[in-house]
């Protein structure tokens, strides 16, 4: 999941080689500090520890900071900017272009706590993975307190991204309670239903989809058993069949 950096540790002293690091390598660097900001912004959301008004103000923070990595990545992945219809469906394969859309669906929205967490813990996770090559970078046996961190968050790494995955399936009804409660725009859930086919046809994160399998399973087991009553098995079934043919075909 992490970003690929292609210099390895420069050599050097214990600051200088992490310097030396971060300087050859500018636009992962550049990255790697604004997903720091997006943590610190969206732990300040979920955590409003100076106000309300203020909680506000960091939820747009953390998405414009999101935007603005998932933009750099997108650049990463595709230098050569093309404007073409051909450009455009390669650039919705990348899952950076889909968290571009993401945060571009909900930063002037009314604040979402559901809708902070994937942009928080996508950075913490891909800002994690460039902290170790850092601290490798400075010395091999640096800051072993923050390693033994950072190595604990990378062992939940699966754990993580199907949270991460359970926040985007669950998002879309959330969209559309948001329209029924007048704290949404009209546009807003079918747009991000688009969203929601991107992540469900992602190359590179398969667990929306396999978390949108698991939840079928779990429900048609539960729907299934005798004492479940016919008018909610007939529902959930009408339910399932009809999200069904929303999915997109998968190659």
């Amino acid at each position: 999941m992490a970003d690929s950096t292609q210099n390895g540790p420069m050599p050097g002293g214990a600051g200088g080689g992490a310097v030396q690091f971060l300087m050859a390598n500018k636009l992962d660097t550049a990255m790697w500090i604004s997903r720091l900001f997006t943590v610190y912004c969206s732990a300040l959301f979920v955590l409003p520890l100076l106000g309300l008004h203020e909680a506000a103000s960091f939820y747009q923070r953390a998405l414009l900071a999101n935007a603005l990595t998932s933009a750099l990545r997108l650049h990463q992945r595709l230098p050569h900017f093309q404007l073409s219809r051909a450009f455009l469906a390669q650039a919705l394969l990348e899952d950076s272009c889909h968290y571009l859309l993401y945060s571009l669906i909900f930063v002037n929205s009314y604040p979402v706590t559901m809708s902070i967490f994937p942009v928080l813990l996508f950075s913490l996770l891909h800002a994690a993975t460039y902290t170790k090559k850092v601290l490798d970078a400075r010395s091999s046996n640096s800051l072993p307190f923050l390693r033994n961190l950072l190595e604990k968050l990378s062992a939940n790494q699966q754990n993580i991204l199907k949270f991460i995955a359970c926040n985007e399936i669950f998002l879309m009804p959330a969209t559309v309670f948001m329209l029924f409660s007048g704290q949404g725009s009209l546009l807003q859930p079918f747009i991000y239903y688009r969203f929601l086919t991107l992540r469900y046809s992602s190359r590179r994160n398969p667990y929306c989809r396999t978390l949108f399998t698991e939840l079928r399973i779990v429900v048609e087991h539960l729907i299934m058993k005798p004492s479940c009553p016919v008018f909610i098995r007939r529902l959930c079934l009408s339910g399932i069949s009809f999200i069904s043919r929303l999915a997109p075909t998968v190659a």
